[in-house]
């Protein structure tokens, strides 16, 4: 007989039940096992539900980014099919690239004035006040010329250019330009004056018919070199700024393109190139926007007191042998990235053979201005400046036809004149 002590632990808690010890250990195995189910459940619909709002994310923004794409879609085809439709006998369909440059806009409205097709592309940066890029782009657009904003890095936009139109030429005129700028922001030579120069380089070869190329290198590849006039055969392995390292090593990469790939280049070494719709950060530029405001501008001098030479070059010149190197370019060899024979690979010199010393160059801006520089005469700092500039055109002009005719005094009065209509004149004042 079991003790009363035992009995108790037996009897039931409430009267007519029954509390049995064993029933109970099995309901609470049982609860137990059945929430961690539960749990296992409710875990694997939060993963569910977690990977659904994920992927519907994607899907958003694979969408979004689509949707906001500055290219693609079929109005955008059409914009540049239509663009690039050629409209002379024998004609050439263009890709110019960094169109809303400089350089870009007036090769790009030459070109369409003769009848050629042309597409542009430019990225629209901010290296310097993108208002007078978009300014260039209405004057493209009012000859119906189509502008693609991308950048040149851009693989994907690159294929699909090609894919649209089946381009005759490429006039690859995308870069950082200046020299002073390397030191601030050095990282974006190298993304445009390399990286982009060879996904451009990888489009062309894949492309079918591969396009001849014609691209701008730099007067600045001269560097250090003191043999006057520079040559193309001079050398050209000591370059004094980064600018002008990522120009040398492009001349290297297109030349490797065109061995491997019989891809046709020209090479275009500008040499100080002003004039109309010019660039804010060229000295001419900033001149004369400083002397018409009444500020001081810097003049920089190089060794012993020796005033800075450049040989300054009109941009219609520039353009001239743009577009005959254009026309003098023979077609690429190879065919979706496969060469089939030797192809042509040139150089060129483009400039003005006339050397004009900086001061020189002030001098003639206050007399179109009729204003007094403020000038403050400074030793030439170590930021990749060379002291001079001079162009020997032998080669350009025996094989391209190349012959400058303005000179500084006349060029500058066009850019002065262009600067005062644009930018306005008031009371001593101007606008901008």
């Amino acid at each position: 007989m079991p003790s009363l002590d035992e009995e108790e632990l037996f009897l039931p808690s409430t009267p007519g039940k029954f509390k049995d010890r064993s029933n109970t250990m099995h309901r609470q195995f049982h609860r137990c096992f059945a929430s961690t189910s539960t749990m296992f459940l409710w875990a694997l619909f939060l993963v569910a539900l977690t990977a659904s709002y994920l992927s519907f994310r994607s899907f958003v923004d694979s969408g979004s980014r689509y949707f906001s794409s500055t290219w693609g879609g079929i109005h955008w085809e059409k914009q540049v099919r239509t663009s690039a439709q050629i409209h002379r006998t024998n004609g050439f369909s263009v890709l110019v690239t960094g169109a809303a440059g400089f350089v870009g806009t007036h090769v790009s409205l030459a070109l369409r004035k003769r009848g050629d097709g042309v597409v542009g592309l430019d990225n629209f940066n901010n290296y310097y006040d993108p208002s007078l890029k978009k300014a260039r782009k209405s004057l493209l657009n009012a000859q119906n010329i189509f502008i693609v904003e991308g950048d040149v890095n851009d693989a994907q936009l690159l294929a699909k250019l090609f894919d649209v139109v089946a381009f005759t030429h490429v006039m690859h005129l995308a870069a950082q330009a200046g020299v002073r700028y390397a030191i601030e922001n050095p990282h974006s030579y190298v993304h445009s004056n390399i990286a982009g120069l060879v996904t451009l380089l990888e489009a062309c070869k894949s492309a079918n018919p591969q396009p001849s190329i014609v691209w701008a290198s730099s007067s600045s590849v001269y560097g250090l070199n003191e043999k006057v006039p520079f040559s193309e055969s001079d050398r050209t392995d000591r370059p004094a700024s980064l600018y002008a390292a990522t120009k040398k090593a492009g001349e290297e990469i297109t030349h490797t393109y065109n061995h491997i790939y019989g891809l046709s280049v020209t090479g275009l070494r500008f040499f100080t190139v002003y004039g109309p719709w010019g660039r804010p950060d060229m000295a001419y530029f900033s001149f004369t926007r400083n002397i018409l405001q009444g500020k001081p501008i810097t003049v920089y001098r190089g060794k012993n007191r020796v005033d800075l030479a450049r040989d300054f070059t009109y941009i219609d010149d520039i353009v001239k042998g743009c577009v005959a190197s254009l026309d003098t370019a023979k077609r690429s060899t190879g065919s979706g990235g496969k060469k089939r024979g030797p192809a042509q690979y040139r150089i060129f010199n483009l400039g003005n053979t006339s050397p004009v010393t900086v001061p020189m160059m002030v001098s003639i801006l206050e007399r179109q201005l009729k204003v007094k520089a403020k000038k403050n005469m400074v030793e030439m700092p170590g930021n990749g400046d060379v002291p001079f500039t001079h162009a020997n055109i032998s080669l350009a002009r025996r094989e391209l036809g190349y012959k400058p005719t303005t000179d500084l005094q006349t060029g500058l009065k066009k850019f002065v004149r262009w600067y005062l209509s644009y930018y306005g004149y008031n009371n001593g004042k101007s606008v901008k």
